[in-house]
Order: structure tokens, then sequence, then C-alpha cells
């Protein structure tokens, strides 16, 4: 979609975007729920619906609250380009509404009458009806009018008769119902195929004549305010043959998420924290013993700007007051560093530290930039920015909970090395109660979580590991000239004096090597004997029995602490 000017600069328009029905769809149901891509920040969308780019023949623009969705109450005309045209709605003065290009779908061609439906207002054997009641129904798909007939027999007509009602789901009686009647109601809707087949009627009973009270006024806020207070004392005209009064009170027109049809029996009453930047819709309906009053109007207010966000004319960007926090996760406490002294690293104009105990309450250790940790735990960090608005001094918050722990430099216990073909693999082995990652040869990393480094070459490396919440490095240099050259494959203890024993007989092109010790394992990982580097070696026994025709392995450590693991076959 494009914007249309603001402050005469056109600008491209992100969003909204149709999501049902997609721009340019076809065979698009007449009852179809019209949904977009909501637009984060944004207070209040406007609607409109046309069968031309920009058109309200349909819909007249209006006001629908930040729900991003709206199903046209009486459906759409069918095989009809729809155009939808969203405006979104700031509440800041001098900024005008955004309005944002139509997009298009085509909808279907209906071919089957539409289904029956059935009474709202009265209901279906509601009895005490007010005699000056209106009669309404709902909505059938596809429906493009309505036949009623209403009498006081069943299947009479003598009330209205048959009368075509156009597409509208209400019918206001003249003169008013009879009194102490039992009213027999039939609606059969109609489209260009034909009629509904075989609608049940439906029945109430009046009451006897009684005066109904009339429909008030919101007087606070008025119809249409902005800049109210988010705790509003919300007062209305007060109607004097009315025992009461049912405000309903939500996000958008059809829903009531602050007040659900509550009853009241003054006409004011204080509304607790109400979210800032956003349109309320109000319903009151006053009542009495006749019943409640009939036909009364929907009303609506915004509320302060609050922290935003707010559109800026000049980048047309959506901005917020909320300081931006980049506040990690997890703080470390380094062994033997308590008590911890940290200072936020944000900006902003105010900052709380809290303490969160295992039941989830919270107390403040800190109002300033600066705060102290004794323990470990789970904290909360706030940073804020204030605004002076007609309704008092706003607090825009940024919050970030975070977890405190110890931990310490790793303790580097051994290191492992396997020969893999011409490389080796290196196998880093620490302790200690930090959380670590490794790297080799270069302290700057890169680092990796695991501790074991392939297709390394031989030589000398420095092995490094750092603990992830910053307290050090730890290091150690290893040096691998031992290689798996020189260590047999095989031997054959049979005593013809060719591969009696099994030793390491090291090449001449390793250089020095001194081994401290070998250790011989079978197939299983059970150790079998120790060899000494300078004796003859293994002649295949254990105890003087001959050991079994099989594989076994070795490991092999010089006099660095180098390990060296392999294996080798025994031959009968």
């Amino acid at each position: 979609m494009l914007l249309t000017l603001v402050y005469g600069i056109s600008q491209e328009c992100p969003s909204p975007v149709l999501t049902n029905p997609l721009n340019g769809a076809v065979n698009v149901p007449v009852d179809t729920n019209i949904s977009w891509t909501p637009v984060a920040g944004v207070p209040s969308y406007l609607i409109a619906i046309g069968t031309f780019p920009g058109g309200d023949d349909i819909i007249t623009e209006r006001n629908i609250g930040n729900a991003p969705n709206y199903k046209p109450p009486l459906g759409l005309p069918e095989n009809t380009d729809i155009y939808v045209t969203i405006t979104l709605f700031f509440f800041q003065g001098g900024i005008s509404p955004i309005v944002c290009g139509s997009e298009m779908f085509r909808t279907e061609n209906v071919t089957t009458s539409p289904l029956c439906t059935s009474l709202n207002m009265p209901i279906d054997g509601e009895i005490d009806v007010n005699p000056a009641t209106n009669i309404s129904w709902d909505y059938a798909p596809t429906a493009t009018g309505y036949f009623l007939s209403v009498g006081t027999t069943p299947g009479g007509s003598e009330l209205v008769n048959n009368v075509n009602q156009g597409n509208i789901l209400s019918y206001n009686p003249v003169p008013e119902l009879p009194p102490n009647t039992a009213i027999y109601v039939q609606v059969t809707p109609y489209n260009a195929i034909g009629q509904a087949i075989s609608c049940i009627e439906e029945s109430f009973t009046t009451s006897a004549v009684a005066t109904l009270p009339s429909c008030t006024n919101l007087v606070n806020p008025i119809n249409g305010e902005a800049n109210v207070p988010l705790t509003p004392l919300l007062e209305w005209t007060a109607v004097p043959d009315a025992t009461g009064y049912r405000v309903s009170i939500g996000n958008s027109p059809t829903s009531n998420e602050v007040l659900d049809n509550t009853n009241f029996f003054t006409n004011t009453t204080f509304i607790l924290e109400l979210e800032a930047n956003r349109t309320f819709f109000v319903t009151i309906i006053p009542f009495n013993a006749a019943g409640d009053a009939i036909g009364c109007q929907q009303e609506s207010f915004s509320t302060l700007l609050g922290c935003g966000p707010f559109f800026d004319p000049a980048s047309g960007e959506l901005i917020t007051l909320n300081p931006e926090i980049n506040f990690p996760d997890t703080i470390s406490l380094c062994e033997n560093e308590l008590p911890l002294n940290f200072s936020a690293p944000d900006t902003a104009e105010g900052f709380r530290w809290y303490k969160i105990d295992i039941l989830g309450n919270e107390s403040i250790l800190s109002n300033t930039e600066d705060v102290v940790f004794n323990e470990e735990g789970l904290y909360r960090f706030e940073a804020y920015n204030t605004i002076v608005q007609p309704g008092g001094v706003v607090e825009c918050e940024s919050s970030q909970i975070f977890e405190v722990v110890s931990s310490e430099v790793a303790t580097i216990t051994s290191i492992d090395i396997s020969e893999q073909a011409n490389t080796i693999r290196i196998t880093v082995n620490a302790t200690g109660i930090g959380d670590y990652e490794y790297a080799i040869d270069d302290i700057n990393g890169p680092y990796q979580n695991s501790n074991t480094f392939n297709n390394i070459e031989f030589g000398a490396h420095t092995m490094y590991v750092r603990d992830k919440n910053g307290c050090g490095i730890a290091e150690e240099r290893i040096v691998q000239d031992l290689t798996l050259e020189g260590f047999p494959k095989f031997f054959s203890p049979n005593g013809d004096g060719i591969n009696d024993y099994w030793q390491f007989i090291p090449p001449p092109i390793s250089g020095d090597v001194a081994l401290e010790h070998i250790h011989v394992y079978n197939r299983y990982g059970q150790f079998l004997v120790q060899i000494d580097p300078g004796s003859q070696g293994w002649d295949g026994t254990i105890n003087g029995s001959p050991q079994p025709a099989s594989d076994y392995w070795f490991r092999a450590v010089d006099t660095s602490s180098n390990e060296l693991t392999g294996h080798f076959s025994l031959k009968r």
C-alpha cells in the first residue's frame, strides 16, 4: 500500500496488508471476515469499503479500534470488485490520519439461496417483552434482503404481512406491539437466486404497557474526546425514569474487554488503568422495570498518548519514549568477588533494581543507576523515561528479569590426544562451576562449546578455556610429537622369535620420545597390563595365562602428559 501525503511528504505505507482475503483474490465469500497485518503501536484503524479505489459506498469510514480485522455486518455484494481502505489513526494534535492505498478482491458469484436466520431481540420464547421493543435478527450469509411477517397467532401476519425489509436486520413496530400478547415472527432471507426455505416461525410474549427509559449520552469524557486520563471518571446524563445503567466498554465496537454489560445504579464510575494511546468504545443502556432503553448509540473516546508509539512526520517512523535497554539475561559473580558493584549499561532518566524471592515477590534494592549484589538469585532491572501530559506525569518503562550466578575460571585437568590418520584429535578436560567454551592457538578465539578439536596438525598447540560469564581464561600448552608410528599393528607370541613381543619402537624421524608408560586394554575396555617402555614388551600373557587372539587397545602417555590411543592385533 502507498501512503498519502502527510505534512507534504509522500511515503510508503509498510502495512497494513490484507491477509484475508489477499489482495487480488477472487471468489471470496460474501460473508468474509476481512483482516490485515497489524501495525505495531498504531492506536486505531479506520476502515472504508467500496466498489472503487478509496470508495465507501458499502461501508462509510468508521473507527474500529486497534483490532486488525472487521466483518461487514450486512456482508458484501456478490460478483463485485471490493476495495478496502485502511487508515492509521493517531491521537496526536496536528497529525493527520495516514490513509493507505486501497487493496482489492472480487467476491464470489452466489449460486444458492440463503439459509434461514434467527431472532436476536427478543429471543425465541422470551416473555415480559416491552411492547415498544424493536425486533432484530442475525445476518444470513449471502442474503440481500429479508421478508418479515408479524402476527398474534401462529402463521398470522395481521401486524406485518410479508413486508420486504431490504438489507437491514431490524424492524421498529409503529405503533407499538399489543401488550400482554403472544407475538409470532417469520423472517425469510432472500437473494437473487431465491428465498430461504422452511424457515421456522419464532415467538415471544409482550408485557403490560410500561414506559421504557430513554437513552443517555457521555458527558465526561464527551463522545470523540482525546487525551483522556488513564483512570477517568466516566459520567453520563442521568435519565429520570431509569433505575440503573448497563455499561459495556471495549477496544473495538464489538468487544467488551474493560466492562461487560455491568450494572450501575448511579450515572458515574471510575475506570482504573486504561491502556494509553487507545480508542475505547462505550455503550450505556438505561433500564427500569419496563426493560432496557431501545436504540442507544455507541460512543467512544481516546486515552492519553502515554509512551507511544507516536508518528513522527519528519522521519515517517513510529517512535516510543520507553528507553532502549540491552541488558544481559545473566550476570556473573566471580568467585571471591562478593559484593558485586554494578552499574546500569543503558541510558534513561531513572532506574530501579528489584530482588525477586522464591514466591515471585519483589523488593527494591536501588533506585539509582548503581546497585550492589550480595548473593545469587533472580532480579529485575527497570529503566524509565517520563513525559508530562494533561493527566499528569507518565513513566515509560522498559524492564528485564535476569539472574545473578556464581562462576569461576576453569581448571584444566587433562588433555587427551588421539591420532586420526595424519592428524590428531584433542579433547580438553576442565572442571569448575562456570559455563565454559574452548579455543585453540588464539586466546581471542573463535571459541566453541565443544571441548573436542578434530583434524589438528601434529606439533605444539595452546588450548584455551574461557568462562562465558567473564571470570577468566585458563590455558595450557601441549607438544604432540607422539604418533602411531612406532606402535606395531600386530604381534604373534608363538615362540618363533619373530614378533613375540609388543612394544613401542621409536621411529628414526620422531626424535626423542620419552614415554612414561603404556596401558593395554581388551576389546571391552578392561585394563590388562602396564608396559614399561624400557622393557622387552608384552608377551601376550596375563599372570602366565596366554590371552586369546583378538584386537587390543593401548594408551601411551609421554613425559609431557601427552596421550595417544590406538589398537593392535594379537595373532596365534
